[in-house]
């Protein structure tokens, strides 16, 4: 006799929370994550469908396999995953389970998701993040990217917090925890949405990545002069 698994039929989808390392395509012209384990090695997009690492050609997620998006039920469970050293640079999701799912005690394993918010953490200098910066590791035809703040940009390829969300899609909310003394916040906003008219903390987190960009361009001239003309400016600016 062959067991089932009960089935479940909500109203609306679950909710879940994850840790992932924030992307970008190599032409720029694309954002969205990859995860910090199983299928580190697949980029995907705020709405997309779980394939097998393996290779294998049943659909996600499967019974005797370990594929499909995963996910706690606990936002707390999956910001304790950030404390760790490896995972200090990935941000935190929150997304809605789509599709066929296999519920466990923890989370759940499941066949489509749709990323609906993005936390990102604060800077390596312990500030609050207004960019999201070359993290200098990637995967093919992807960039890596880590938090950083208008200081720590400097010639580093980077995208705004609300200039990956645009890029991302799909409705994305990209925001930044706030930094306390000796704490951080992530439940406050001091990022950016996309789709939604830019408010007084994403307007000044634009204006200082716009400051990290002028410094950079007034030290390459700076650079310039003393190198003599004709001499090339040393590493790229600050993207938006």
């Amino acid at each position: 006799m062959r067991l089932r698994l009960p089935e479940e039929r909500p109203a609306e989808p679950p909710t879940g929370y994850k840790i992932a390392h924030p992307m970008l395509s190599q032409d720029g012209t694309r954002a969205g994550f990859t995860g910090v384990s199983l299928g580190g090695a697949l980029p995907y997009g705020v709405l997309d469908e779980a394939r097998c690492v393996y290779g294998r050609r049943h659909r996600a997620p499967a019974r005797l396999c370990d594929c499909g998006f995963h996910c706690v039920h606990d936002r707390a469970a999956a910001e304790a995953l950030l404390c760790t050293g490896e995972h200090r640079a990935a941000v935190l999701l929150e997304v809605a389970v789509l599709g066929a799912y296999i519920r466990f005690e923890l989370g759940f394993r499941y066949a489509r998701q749709r990323v609906r918010r993005a936390t990102v953490g604060p800077c390596a200098c312990g500030a609050a993040a207004v960019a999201l910066a070359d993290a200098g590791w990637g995967r093919p035809g992807w960039r890596a990217l880590a938090a950083a703040c208008a200081g720590c940009v400097r010639g580093r390829p980077s995208v705004s917090l609300a200039s990956f969300a645009r890029l991302a899609g799909e409705g994305l909310r990209v925001r930044a925890a706030a930094v306390s003394a000796g704490a951080v916040s992530t439940g406050a906003v001091a990022g950016a949405s996309c789709g939604a008219e830019l408010g007084v903390p994403e307007l000044v987190a634009e204006a200082a990545l716009l400051q990290a960009r002028l410094d950079w361009f007034q030290s390459q001239l700076v650079r310039l002069g003393e190198r003599g003309p004709g001499a090339p400016p040393e590493g790229p600016p600050p993207q938006g």
